[in-house]
């Protein structure tokens, strides 16, 4: 693997989960918690979305953090404007690329959507903004047609290429080799965006991973729209446990940063969460099975688990 970037996306992606709104309060401690813990890259919502968006990436911006700042912008040049008015220096623009999408949003005119996207990309360089692009439901794609817009905007000038899992449709097999061959295809570095449709989302996002994707988009708590998103806490500790990589990241606070997100959407995290919930590698004592287990976690706690508790950490 090569060093591997994590954009966390709570602050976008995670606010479009079914009735979640952030305060500015709770963006702004959110963005600094994810950046005090060393997170490199956060992105932080969609100015085109109107004057509050807009308010709180500036807030943010302001705060002047270590981590880079990304907003997200459909391929329209007033969206590109919304952006440069919070006074950040990268955006991300999407793009649909597959026929469904191409269908409902451009009336299946792909060149139209082509040429939309060569001139915000041109626009934003203009302007000194760092560019990657997205396909939106490159999961359901044409592999000919993504490749082709792929390479198009590597042409443009874009830095780096987010393949979207828009509808959680990926298993970690096809994931592997659909990022290993546009990795194959492409010199700028892929970004892997998956949802949880079918609790896949932490998998599809390790093997992209594993196929050479360099980037991947998370949530705290694997928050985001329908099932949500890769869990950023997941990810971090399966790269860190499962396959050596360590990010840099603390994880020691992972346990605190779960709950200020559970409490800004108003929701529990649920006790048998991956990682943060409070049951963690927590077994039921009351059968004789599991009494045997208990004897051999107090001689030796790594006998049926790989990492601390979340109550130790």
């Amino acid at each position: 693997m090569g060093k591997i970037n994590i954009n966390d996306t709570t602050l976008r992606d995670g606010e479009q989960a079914a009735r979640v709104t952030f305060t500015l309060k709770e963006k702004v401690a959110i963005a600094q918690f994810l950046d005090a813990i060393g997170i490199p890259e956060l992105e932080v919502g969609i100015p085109a979305m109107g004057e509050e968006q807009i308010n709180a990436i500036r807030a943010i911006n302001d705060l002047d953090l270590n981590a880079k700042l990304l907003a997200w912008n459909r391929a329209v040049i007033s969206d590109i404007k919304a952006s440069l008015s919070c006074g950040i220096k990268r955006i991300h623009i999407a793009i649909p690329v597959s026929g469904i999408q191409i269908a409902t949003k451009f009336h299946g005119q792909w060149r139209v959507s082509l040429q939309r996207l060569q001139d915000c990309i041109h626009f934003a360089l203009d302007h000194n903004l760092w560019v990657g692009v997205g396909g939106e439901d490159c999961s359901r794609a044409d592999e000919g047609f993504l490749e082709d817009v792929a390479l198009y905007a590597q042409e443009w000038g874009a830095s780096r290429f987010r393949f979207c899992d828009t509808v959680g449709v990926l298993e970690p097999f096809r994931t592997h080799l659909k990022i290993k061959r546009l990795v194959s295809r492409l010199s700028i570095p892929i970004e892997i965006h998956t949802h949880n449709d079918f609790g896949l989302a932490t998998a599809n996002a390790i093997a992209a991973i594993r196929g050479g994707a360099l980037s991947v988009n998370t949530t705290v708590n694997g928050l985001g729209e329908r099932a949500g998103n890769a869990a950023l806490e997941e990810v971090i500790m399966a790269l860190k446990y499962i396959y050596g990589v360590d990010l840099g990241i603390n994880t020691d606070n992972f346990s605190e940063l779960s709950q200020l997100v559970a409490n800004a959407v108003g929701s529990n995290v649920p006790p048998w969460k991956a990682i943060v919930g409070k049951n963690t590698m927590s077994k039921n004592t009351r059968d004789g099975w599991s009494g045997i287990d208990r004897h051999s976690i107090v001689k030796n706690p790594e006998v049926y688990r790989k990492f601390a508790l979340p109550d130790e950490w």
